[in-house]
């Protein structure tokens, strides 16, 4: 006879286990959290700074907000979850950029190169403005000062092809190199066959230069003005902020490199040697590493236009730092030759050299910009005044276009076949 006990119903052991097993499993998810969502910054890792070259409009990458407040609090964040700083590294750069241009008082979105002279005029003088800001609040800076000083003098430079582009007949550079295809008429041929080749292209095609290259030439110099701005003027601010803290962790974002950490550790010495250290390091990196390649992209370019316009430049030229000599008394073109049995010399005071081209770029400012800056910064009465003077000051006395005549009337007195 079989029993049946009321209320209980007949499972095997098997399924009694899976039952409780499921059960378990039910209670165990239900107390699992909800899943959490990304951090703000997840967005801003393991970014490409794609406008390090300053060759287009805002900053480093379009993905980043221009907002300082939320940068930082994003990188706040990334560095309180121990993110390592190679991932933030384009955003660690964008931080300081974007607190470089606000100190700058530059607006970083609208700062575009490819907008053209008008749109970019007051921001390319406020980079200048702000480079001596910068070394006449933290005087140890000596790369600051330079870049404030020849600044002024570049941007004179900048602003006589802004009018160039309007009187280019008289007194601008088609003046120029008719003077010098005239010059060189009168001289043995003996002689022109081995004058350097770029007094012999401004000859040929000074004339023959058009509005359109020159503003082609003024955006290939505003892009080298804001790549120099983006990539050292943030770590200055760093340093200035931070100390050598935030010199260290640009190091480890890969922002910066040994060289130019080393820069920083010399001016932190707080030494004369130091700070020369550093200047030098600061200008390799500005002038052998930044901007080198792009030189050499704009010397090239335009077919012969854009070494016509390096060359020009480099006529033009003098930094405004006290003692340093034009590139054309650094290094004037002289050639010797044959000519009728007799050996002449032809004297000119033009220079042998081209800025745009990097061992003879760098070996004026080795041989005669850096010194002279360190001659300067280390007699600290003429420092303060040099540096105190207003870049407005700096930029009204840099104007080569009211200096041509005077500098056609140099070039033909100063031309000279010798025995």
């Amino acid at each position: 006879m079989t029993h049946h006990t009321a209320g209980r119903s007949h499972r095997s052991p098997r399924a009694a286990r899976l039952a409780v097993l499921f059960t378990c499993l039910l209670l165990g998810l239900g107390a699992l959290p909800a899943a959490q969502a990304e951090p703000a910054y997840a967005a801003y890792l393991d970014l490409p700074a794609v406008n390090a070259d300053g060759s287009s409009g805002g900053g480093l990458n379009p993905t980043l907000p221009l907002d300082e407040s939320v940068l930082r609090a994003a990188l706040e964040a990334a560095r309180a979850d121990g993110v390592a700083p190679q991932r933030y590294g384009t955003l660690l750069h964008q931080y300081w950029l974007v607190v470089a241009t606000g100190n700058a008082e530059i607006d970083l979105a609208a700062w575009d190169p490819s907008r053209g002279v008008a749109v970019n005029e007051r921001t390319f003088s406020q980079v200048y403005v702000n480079y001596l800001r910068l070394t006449t609040q933290h005087p140890e800076l000596w790369w600051a000062g330079l870049a404030g000083i020849a600044g002024g003098s570049f941007a004179s430079g900048f602003f006589d092809l802004r009018d160039a582009g309007v009187i280019l007949d008289v007194p601008g550079i088609h003046q120029l190199g008719n003077a010098v295809a005239d010059l060189l008429r009168a001289t043995p041929a003996e002689l022109v066959a081995k004058v350097p080749a770029d007094i012999k292209l401004l000859a040929a095609e000074g004339a023959r230069l058009s509005a359109a290259d020159i503003t082609w030439y003024q955006t290939r110099l505003m892009i080298m003005q804001k790549h120099i701005f983006t990539d050292l003027v943030p770590m200055h601010e760093a340093y200035v902020a931070a100390g050598m803290a935030g010199i260290e962790e640009m190091l480890s974002a890969g922002v910066i490199d040994a060289s130019i950490r080393t820069a920083w550790q010399s001016i932190a010495t707080g030494t004369r040697e130091g700070y020369i250290d550093a200047l030098v390091r600061m200008t390799d990196r500005e002038q052998n590493y930044v901007i080198a390649d792009q030189w050499d992209a704009t010397s090239s370019g335009r077919g012969a236009m854009g070494r016509v316009l390096t060359y020009v430049s480099t006529v033009a030229g003098k930094p405004a730092v006290p003692g340093v000599r034009a590139p054309g008394s650094f290094r004037p073109a002289v050639v010797s030759a044959d000519v009728a049995g007799r050996t002449l010399s032809l004297r000119t005071p033009l220079p042998a050299f081209n800025w745009a081209d990097r061992e003879d770029r760098w070996s004026y400012i080795m041989g005669d910009l850096n010194p002279r800056h360190i001659d300067m910064e280390s007699n600290s009465a003429l420092a303060a005044a040099v540096l105190g003077e207003s870049f407005w000051n700096k930029l009204a006395q840099g104007r080569a276009i009211a200096r041509i005549p005077e500098l056609i009337s140099d070039m033909t007195q100063q031309w000279a076949v010798v025995e």
